[in-house]
């Protein structure tokens, strides 16, 4: 049910990039802990994605996931080099995306638009959302009985400087573990290898003004859906 509501070192700057990958190929692998700085061994199974710049102000800071899933749900690790932590937000189920933040948005069903958005800021609060499209209008919706096993397992970690509101560092990374219990019932089974959902993947900085990056690139809207990637599993 749902309610409705309306440490790596790399160059630090990332030229815009016109690349245009509409696939992204998820591994499996068994459940781990949740750390916030991506320290799990699992994550040695994947390769990172950067993610292109959308829109730009200023010199766009790297960014770039990874994706994973298991038999209980998937994992999402961001790497965001950055200067400072331009978010004022202190408790979950806030308009994250008006400040810095990371997003993953989960379309496993097609046939209708209705999707999962999920937003998490560098002080590692969250918002997540059930998206809906319908007759030209669009809503959200904050899940219901959100505690226990259907709870998004979220950890958030920085490096040169300390993880506080407009504090100054190097770069910030958001951890996280979706599980399939908060899906439902956009989803009918568990993925498995040869399933096909559609996806995106953002981040939002606001140091220089507003820069955007997005994984499928989709235009001023984030949920023009029309555009988002494939997710394979395999």
């Amino acid at each position: 049910m749902f309610l409705f509501v309306g440490s790596f070192r790399l160059a630090a700057q990332q030229p815009v990039s016109t690349q245009d990958t509409s696939r992204l190929f998820i591994s499996k692998t068994t459940d781990f802990t949740i750390t916030g700085d991506g320290r799990a061994a699992a994550w040695n199974k994947t390769e990172w994605v950067t993610l292109p710049v959308q829109e730009v102000s200023g010199e766009p800071p790297l960014t770039r996931i990874k994706a994973l899933y298991s038999d209980k749900g998937l994992y999402f690790l961001f790497d965001c080099v950055d200067q400072k932590l331009s978010t004022t937000y202190d408790k979950d189920f806030q308009p994250l995306f008006r400040q810095d933040a990371i997003e993953v948005f989960l379309w496993p069903d097609t046939s209708q638009v209705i999707y999962f958005e999920y937003e998490l800021s560098p002080l590692n609060y969250e918002w997540p959302l059930l998206m809906v499209h319908l007759n030209g209008r669009s809503g959200g919706w904050a899940p219901m009985h959100y505690t226990g096993e259907k709870k998004v397992q979220h950890a958030t970690s920085v490096e040169g400087g300390t993880k506080k509101s407009m504090a100054t560092v190097t770069r910030w990374r958001g951890e996280f573990f979706i599980p399939y219990r908060v899906l439902h019932p956009l989803m009918g089974k568990p993925p498995q290898a040869g399933t096909q959902w559609r996806g995106n993947f953002y981040r939002l900085d606001y140091d220089q003004g507003y820069t955007t990056w997005t994984w499928k690139k989709t235009g001023p809207s984030f949920h023009t859906y029309q555009k988002f990637g494939t997710l394979v599993f395999r």
